[in-house]
């Protein structure tokens, strides 16, 4: 015989599995999925969001909208995000601050933990790039050239905390030497220093240079991924740094797509399935690929692989940014 409240509490139970089911039936009903973006538009990482969003609307079966949420290091988009209702229709695409916040920003509102992982959507690798007037032309050349000026080469970078910040302090870090860092706010005004020449140096995402190498604008002297890029052709002859003599050495800009914590296991059964399909669509791939980023399609597409991979990102720039002792809060 079963107790009333024991009635009650499988009642309770089956209702649930019925409303969770009834949801993901029906997700996402005729509503729009919105991509929330911790940044400006117009920049690297809403660029990708964009495109997956093109490319998620067919297999959701209807819109995808961009919200630009930009700001304090995408830490306010993010707890945008982290603060949605969890039930699929407010996502999140943000890049590898996802990993690096946590150590940046030492009084975060939010955990990672409290965000659900939905897959990896693409690897953007970094180039170190340099101004067009500086002597090496490879970069042989170049390291000889940081080792006689050391101190006095400009190393500029998007603002504490940026990917570019982080990819020059692992570069110092490996050639053992301290540059002279110049913070600007954002990519854009770096990139435009650089190419005026009143920096000497940049580390930034292929994504966001490739016109300028290709316009010989500024000189690019070696790819900060595991391997050469085979695309986009301006950069089939740069040789990576860990082929260089940095063993190891491996910077680059991933994107993963996030749900608050919460959201029904079947509604994110459904957005997985769908980011796997966005990812194999032809426009999708041949934009992406045309600004040098990777698609992923190995197993951190899957939600448990992909905050395996953010939790192992995590482990590994804690102690870079913590022994540089620059932070961004």
């Amino acid at each position: 015989m079963y107790t009333l409240s024991q009635l009650t509490a499988a009642a309770v139970a089956a209702a649930a599995l019925l409303a969770a089911g009834a949801q993901a039936q029906t997700f996402p009903a005729g509503k729009p999925v919105t991509l929330i973006v911790p940044f400006t538009a117009g920049g690297p990482t809403d660029k990708v969001a964009r495109d997956l969003a093109e490319a998620l609307r067919k297999p959701l079966n209807g819109a995808v909208v961009i919200e630009n949420s930009d700001g304090a290091g995408s830490t306010i988009g993010t707890a945008k995000a982290f603060r949605a209702a969890p039930d699929g229709y407010t996502l999140l695409v943000t890049h590898i601050g996802m990993a690096t916040t946590p150590t940046l920003y030492r009084k975060l509102s939010y955990k990672v933990e409290d965000f659900e992982f939905l897959g990896l959507i693409n690897e953007v690798p970094m180039a170190i790039i340099g101004k067009p007037g500086l002597p090496a032309n490879n970069f042989k050349e170049l390291e000889g050239w940081i080792a006689q000026n050391k101190s006095a080469v400009n190393l500029g970078n998007a603002g504490i905390g940026s990917a570019s910040h982080l990819c020059g302090l692992m570069f110092q870090s490996a050639l053992k030497t301290e540059m002279t860092t110049v913070p600007y706010k954002g990519a854009a005004p770096a990139l435009v220093s650089l190419m005026g020449g009143q920096i000497d140096l940049l580390c930034d995402q292929t994504t966001n240079i490739t016109s300028q190498v290709e316009g010989k604008k500024v000189k690019a002297y070696a790819v900060a991924g595991l391997k050469r890029l085979s695309v986009p052709a301006v950069y089939k002859d740069l040789p990576t740094l860990d082929e260089s003599g940095m063993k190891g050495f491996n910077v680059s800009i991933w994107h993963g797509l996030y749900a608050p914590k919460g959201t029904p296991p079947a509604v994110l059964k459904t957005l997985n399935d769908a980011l796997k399909v966005a990812l194999k669509d032809p426009d999708f791939v041949k934009k992406e690929e045309a600004l040098g980023a990777i698609i992923v399609h190995d197993q951190r597409v899957e939600p448990a692989e992909h905050k395996k991979f953010v939790l192992s990102e995590i482990a590994k720039w804690a102690p870079v940014i913590n022994d540089a002792k620059q932070y961004a809060d």
